[in-house]
């Protein structure tokens, strides 16, 4: 007799449990309403699908700052290494790039869905295009999903519908929904991975503006260092964005009462005596120049004013009449470029949702409830998140692998 699986949501997580569950000789079905499955996965990496990394356990758990430990027996029964075997084995070719983030060689993530989506049909899961609106119970176990069209019978489970980001996908938050019917606990989601709103006009005056390869610095309230790192960022109307500003606000754990300042180092390069012997030279060079043409050489273009008038300068001064003081002014801005973090960008502009159903109400070495008989949990529905890197979507492959092998194996299948 075979076990009759639903899993709800057909994003990464969703997908890798319901192949997981049918290669167990479940029979599985996939409600997924979207027109596509795994429609965030196709937009991940700008449309690379950085798949996993390439990293040890430690290094893993290192990225993921919430509730990690909760994902160790995930991470250790389905590793890295074995996301990597998982889609090769699926005829997908892989390359591994800086920081071991883990590409598809085509650079298209459509090559990984599609590559699930033949396996889904090879191990005939049945996909009903349908919104799951609630999951039935009797005696404190499941019985069925009822979905906006049909119901459809299940003896177990698996919730993996996401989080809340990038709604356009059809991360609607109808999970959270489902799980606190059945008695679960959500975390109230926020975004993790999202732009930062900063204080001031600096950031608008610069809208637009991507700088590369500089030095970002975030200090709390009581200026101690909670993230360094060289890259890029980028200027918005709000604030800022970009690969730096997005793995930085992982980091900004809770805003209830902290404060956080952004520290730019413009030019990470030289330090500030190698920075100064520059500048003296610039000048040396160019006495009778404004200072505005001066700074045209440090920073781009529509950066000059801003930077001028952080250094209380107005870009008129003839560079050689500039004051010791002025020129160390000069120098601080350069490489202290600081921005007084106000909040983030909304959750739905986030890439990664922190938040979600309770942890401590699932079993880690299942994804098994403990409210439910039968019902399981995979992906960003809980409340785990990691940095940018890969890290997120080997979660998603983790927690669903887990989730689809535990729920084909469990002892309701014999009942």
């Amino acid at each position: 007799m075979e076990k009759s699986i639903v899993v709800i949501g057909g994003g990464a997580a969703g997908l890798m449990a319901a192949i997981t569950a049918a290669r167990q000789g479940a029979q599985v079905t996939l409600l997924e309403p979207n027109e596509r499955l795994g429609k965030k996965v196709n937009i991940t990496g700008k449309g690379r699908c950085n798949v996993t990394n390439d990293c040890d356990r430690e290094t893993l758990l290192a990225n993921i700052p919430g509730n990690g430990r909760f994902l160790y027996s995930a991470l250790t029964r389905f590793t890295p290494q074995d996301t990597m075997a998982f889609f090769r084995e699926l005829g997908v070719s892989l390359k591994v790039e800086r920081g071991n983030r883990v590409f598809p060689v085509s650079d298209s993530a459509f090559d990984i869905t599609d590559a699930l989506e033949r396996e889904l049909k090879r191990r005939r899961v049945r996909w009903a295009r349908d919104r799951a609106l609630h999951i039935k119970t009797e005696n404190g176990a499941v019985t069925a999903v009822q979905g906006e069209k049909d119901a459809y019978p299940a003896q177990a489970v698996i919730l993996a519908t996401g989080g809340v980001s990038y709604p356009g996908t059809g991360s609607t938050g109808d999970g959270y929904r489902m799980a606190q019917e059945l008695g679960h606990t959500v975390v109230l989601p926020r975004g993790s991975l999202v732009p930062l709103v900063c204080a001031g006009s600096d950031c608008p005056d610069v809208q637009g503006l991507s700088l590369r390869n500089v030095e970002l610095t975030v200090y709390n309230g009581k200026k101690k260092p909670v993230f360094r790192e060289f890259g890029e960022l980028l200027f918005t109307h709000f604030g800022v964005s970009g690969p730096l500003v997005l793995s930085a606000s992982a980091h900004l754990r809770r805003w209830e009462g902290e404060t956080y300042r952004l520290d730019i180092d413009l030019k990470p390069a030289l330090d500030e005596q190698k920075l100064d012997a520059r500048l003296l030279r610039d000048i040396g060079e160019n006495p009778n120049r404004d200072m505005s043409n001066i700074a045209a050489g440090l920073v781009p273009h529509s950066m000059i004013p801003v930077l001028l008038r952080r250094a209380g300068l107005s870009g008129n001064e003839k560079a050689n009449s500039l004051t010791k003081e002025q020129r160390r002014g000069l120098v601080q801005v350069l490489k202290h470029f600081t921005l007084d973090v106000t909040g983030t960008r909304p959750v739905s502009e986030a890439i990664v949702t922190a938040g979600g159903v309770k942890v401590g109400e699932v079993a880690p070495s299942t994804m098994a409830s403990k409210r439910v008989d039968g019902l399981y949990f995979a992906g960003e529905v809980l409340d785990v998140d990691a940095y940018t890197g890969g890290f997120n979507l080997q979660i998603a492959w983790a927690t669903g692998y887990l989730a689809g092998l535990s729920a084909a194996e469990s002892e309701e299948m014999y009942d």
